[in-house]
């Protein structure tokens, strides 16, 4: 372990970014591997009637350059913002593909959203055009009269009202496109934070971001591109996670990705499709891996290929960590960072770094420590919040429109998180949870993931959320709201072993005082538990409000 770990600091200390002057994803993703084998598998996809299709990187280098060319006929430039609302699928990585290759930013959105969640990011992006599915153009066309901007709509799968045809585009359009010239720093992408708190925020990224990616993804790899490596996610590829921590590393390093969307994450179905494709590596969110514990026994039932796990969104936890490990044979490596700046700080277990219930430590290339309110670096043991120093490539370039909510971010050359954290002595960071989430209960901080760690457990529990009640005597009092397993009675005698669990296994400042058994838990299109819903339910029931 010594000495693993000590190729990690080798690798901290001689590390150098290397990022070109001149720079676009499509090229950098695609353009590379197909001019050495255009035939190589680059994206796989299930038959319906049984069967897997290929798409290779010849075809997404072609395909790409006829949207490019197609998007351009119809007015798209340089810079306007091309909305992609899509599930995971070949178009997806066509369309991505394209809008990098001519300079426009791609925009994706995922296809859950509601109508109002649509218009809002549509609107506030300023987006041009929108490549989507025949459904999504329906939808579209109903908002169309608030989109004054929006003038190109695509459909991927079929005619539509108001929208091209993909087929019939691509069939017209020119197979070779002659590229824009672009730098690191040029708009490529553009993401809206989940908005778990306040509206989300359009977070810009520059052509430099996926390389900014590649040593935490790397890490938590295990260095992926291995001859037969084949990479899968349940995420969405409209969240940071879906799309910059799986499939355009993956790509990058020559990979072939499974484009699969389960209309409702399935641990089961999951564990099955990873088998059927032979995954070697996934990026697993931790609520994807907590709901997986419900499974059961693994071995022997999946013949799983599985060789690395990376997982990062919120705090894993020890429980889905060592159910984790127990499950496929090895320790999962969590990583850390933010729409704005991802994959900064991560665990390598393979290099001796990683602990259970930390998120590693910072990753090679990136400067990342726990601060004060003055921007002072705090010493180990001393929680603050997580910032990482600019400049670095991973990082946003800003909110698109918003100079001041940029501004508002940093601390002079500190890039803040709004996520508490502490370092320990070997320089290892451990989440405590967002700064809104923190619960102060007699004159205690109290991070949220260790409790709901702890609740995850009780064998009666699923999932669960704490947060904190306002308390005229303690300011706040911890209290769980749990989603129950099957055929558990929903009484006092379940919420008393509940609470005796926590305060057994924590302390007795940090145990629940009141829980509440809810019959769901709602999460972002990236999978983090929404927890304001539940804090201001119990703040209304503090203040004696009417709740529903």
């Amino acid at each position: 372990m010594t000495q693993r770990s000590t190729a990690f600091d080798t690798l901290v200390r001689d590390f150098r970014w290397s990022v070109p002057s001149r720079l676009n994803i499509a090229v950098d993703v695609v353009d590379r591997w197909a001019g050495i084998d255009p035939r190589r598998p680059a994206v796989l996809t299930r038959r319906d009637g049984g069967g897997r299709d290929v798409a290779t990187y010849g075809d997404l280098a072609e395909a790409s350059a006829r949207l490019a060319n197609a998007l351009a006929g119809l007015g798209v430039a340089r810079g306007d913002r091309v909305a992609i609302l899509l599930p995971q699928s070949v178009e997806a990585v066509v369309a991505h593909l394209a809008v990098y290759r001519m300079a426009a930013v791609a925009l994706p959105l995922a296809i859950l959203f509601g109508a109002d969640a649509l218009e809002y990011r549509l609107r506030r992006a300023g987006a041009r055009a929108v490549v989507t599915t025949v459904a999504g153009a329906e939808r579209i066309a109903a908002l169309r009269d608030r989109l004054p901007e929006l003038s190109v709509v695509v459909a991927t799968d079929g005619p539509a009202p108001g929208a091209a045809d993909w087929t019939r585009l691509l069939e017209a359009a020119a197979p070779r496109f002659s590229g824009v010239d672009t730098g690191p720093r040029d708009p490529a992408l553009m993401i809206f934070t989940s908005g778990t708190t306040g509206l989300p925020k359009p977070a810009l990224h520059g052509h430099s971001v996926l390389a900014g990616h590649m040593p935490g993804i790397d890490l938590s790899q295990d260095g992926l591109g291995r001859p037969g490596d084949v990479m899968w996610t349940p995420a969405d590829w409209a969240w940071a996670g879906g799309l910059l921590n799986a499939l355009l590393p993956a790509l990058r390093r020559g990979v072939p990705v499974v484009a699969h969307r389960f209309e409702k994450f399935d641990p089961e179905r999951a564990l099955a499709l990873m088998a059927e494709f032979a995954v070697t590596n996934a990026f697993l969110p931790p609520t994807a891996l907590k709901i997986m514990r419900g499974v059961g026994p693994v071995r022997g039932r999946f013949a799983l290929a599985l060789r690395a796990v990376g997982s990062a969104g919120e705090a894993l936890g020890r429980e889905a960590y060592h159910w984790a490990e127990e499950a496929f044979g090895f320790p999962v490596n969590e990583f850390y960072g933010q729409t704005e700046c991802n994959a900064v700080i991560g665990s390598a277990h393979a290099l001796g770094v990683g602990k259970p219930g930390a998120i590693g430590r910072p990753i090679p290339g990136h400067r990342v420590a726990v601060i004060g309110p003055d921007g002072r670096v705090l010493p180990p043991g001393e929680p603050g919040q997580i910032a990482i120093r600019r400049p670095d490539p991973v990082m946003f370039l800003g909110y698109a429109g918003d100079p001041e909510a940029t501004a508002a971010k940093f601390l002079g050359d500190w890039m803040t998180t709004g996520d508490a954290g502490v370092v320990d002595e070997d320089g290892y960071v451990a989440f405590v949870g967002r700064d809104d989430d923190v619960i102060t209960s007699a004159g205690y901080r109290i991070g949220p993931g260790e409790i709901e760690d702890c609740l995850l457990s009780h064998p009666a529990v699923d999932l669960a959320v704490a947060v904190g009640k306002p308390d005229p005597v303690r300011t706040e009092i911890v209290k769980a709201f749990v989603r129950l397993k099957a055929g558990v009675p929903r009484d006092e005698a379940t919420a008393a072993s509940i609470r005796a669990h926590v305060r057994e296994r924590l302390s007795a400042h940090e145990y629940p005082r009141e829980v509440a058994f809810v019959d769901d838990i709602p999460m972002t299109t990236s999978g983090k538990l929404i927890r304001r819903g539940f804090r201001d339910l119990a703040r209304a029931e503090a203040a004696g409000e009417p709740v529903p």
